[in-house]
């Protein structure tokens, strides 16, 4: 039984990051910055609020008789509990036979084109432990981009207005970065075994590792910029926020709407309707929060059965990291412009250098993660260059002009061609013609 490393990271980065947010607001108070500490409060509190409904709607608390933990969760100790929890099953598995244990089959990764499938049992507690594993894996990613990273984002903007970096708003930023990257890593591993449900996956440390690198490069240069833009043109920051998260919320819904499917029945027994369409409007405003800082490795479908985009589409992958790229060089480009004498001692060419070249990094990290380190990279139809190559072709394609204006315009060139040189004919000629009328009258 594997030991629940990541319900004991998903504890502490959450327990650290609300403790140093109260810390920080208390800051804000003494100075007399309310505005500052009502953010801080409400980027803190909102997410910490969203984690309790996951964790109690995973564990279907409402539907059992546990008054004692929805009381735990109201007062917003509920991971602390889950936590206790885990460890208590985790240190008396085994002691006890179990009353009956559950089989399992799941296939190994093809080795010479054939896949072997292994039945496995698995007892009530270790069934119990993949559940906590699994509703943490989720707290995390909603506590990374509901609350990490607004609040990542807020704190480095009053760095900048401020021009200072204390030491509590230091390691709060730390904090918080770490929070979303760890949460990013969760979605990428949460959306590997979701697609991949009948295999036995073992992610290797290279492929956390290239995870890590890629996700802290996206998400780091992403707040940079945003951070950037927003302290000189402020008006302009709400509509491009808003832009970028409409986009990619009603996105689901559109392609949903395309599909004709009928509405999703099948999410929880206990649901209405109207409960149904909350619990996907908040699982679609997760979507647009975690793609306004990075890629979402978890595509949302909402005709499917499971929520979740099982292919592999390396256009969509190709298409938003382009369109990112572009969004980021325009706002860097606007900060340039307009950067006012807070930026007199930055060198402000190289600040935006390093800022694309730290993106193009991210980008280089996901390619060598895809092609090399995947755990189920012998499953791909298509490898990611393969991919990206057709993507490029296909883009290129698009942007050449029609075959009927390219045939077209060599017509008309074809005849200008001729048309000069008939010209030239004729200006030959009429040289020749003039030059003999010349040499008769001289011999006349």
């Amino acid at each position: 039984m594997k030991f629940p490393g990541s319900v004991l990271v998903s504890v502490v980065l959450f327990v650290a990051e609300t403790a140093a947010a109260l810390c920080l607001s208390g800051a804000y108070r003494a100075a007399g910055d309310r505005m500052w500490q009502w953010l801080t409060l409400l980027f803190a509190l909102l997410p910490c609020a969203l984690v309790q409904l996951s964790l109690v709607f995973i564990h279907r608390d409402v539907s059992r008789d546990r008054p004692l933990v929805l009381l735990l969760h109201l007062l917003q100790l509920g991971p602390l509990v889950r936590c206790v929890e885990v460890f208590y099953i985790y240190f008396h598995a085994g002691r006890v036979e179990e009353p009956y244990v559950s089989i399992t089959k799941k296939r190994q990764m093809p080795k010479d084109g054939y896949s072997e499938e292994v039945e496995k049992e698995v007892g009530q507690a270790e069934g119990k432990l993949c559940t906590h594993r699994s509703a943490f894996s989720r707290a995390s990613v909603i506590q990374a981009f509901l609350g990490s990273a607004p609040q990542l984002t807020l704190q480095l903007y009053i760095c900048v207005l401020q021009q200072e970096i204390t030491a509590a708003r230091s390691v709060f930023m730390v904090l918080s970065l770490l929070s979303i990257v760890y949460g990013a890593l969760r979605c990428n591993i949460l959306a590997i075994k979701i697609k991949y449900d009948d295999y036995d996956i073992s992610v290797k440390p290279a492929a956390y590792l290239c995870i890590f690198m890629w996700r802290s490069f996206e998400i780091a240069t992403r707040v940079i910029v945003l951070v950037l833009f927003s302290s000189v043109l402020q008006i302009w920051t709400l509509p491009v926020v808003l832009v970028n998260f409409f986009v990619f919320f009603f996105y689901p819904w559109i392609l949903f709407w395309q599909s004709k499917s009928p509405f999703p029945e099948n999410i929880e027994k206990a649901l209405s309707r109207v409960g149904t369409t909350i619990v996907l409007c908040l699982l679609t405003f997760l979507y647009a929060g975690i793609n306004m800082f990075c890629w979402s490795a978890v595509q949302v479908k909402l005709n499917d059965p499971d929520l979740i985009n099982k292919s592999q589409n390396w256009y969509r992958l190709t298409v938003y990291y382009m369109l990112r790229f572009i969004e980021n060089a325009f706002l860097l480009l606007m900060w340039y412009i307009y950067k006012t004498d807070i930026y007199l001692y930055v060198c402000a060419p190289l600040l935006v250098l390093q800022l694309l070249i730290g993106y193009c990094m991210a980008i280089l990290f996901m390619l060598v993660f895809y092609q090399f380190c995947h755990p189920c990279k012998k499953l791909f139809s298509s490898s990611i260059t393969e991919g990206l190559l057709s993507c490029f072709k296909f883009l290129c394609f698009v942007c050449k002009p029609p075959k009927s204006t390219r045939v077209t315009d060599k017509a008309e060139l074809k005849s200008s061609e001729n048309a000069d040189g008939s010209q030239s004919s004729n200006k030959t000629t009429d040289s020749q013609n003039g030059n003999r009328h010349q040499s008769v009258s001289s011999n006349a």
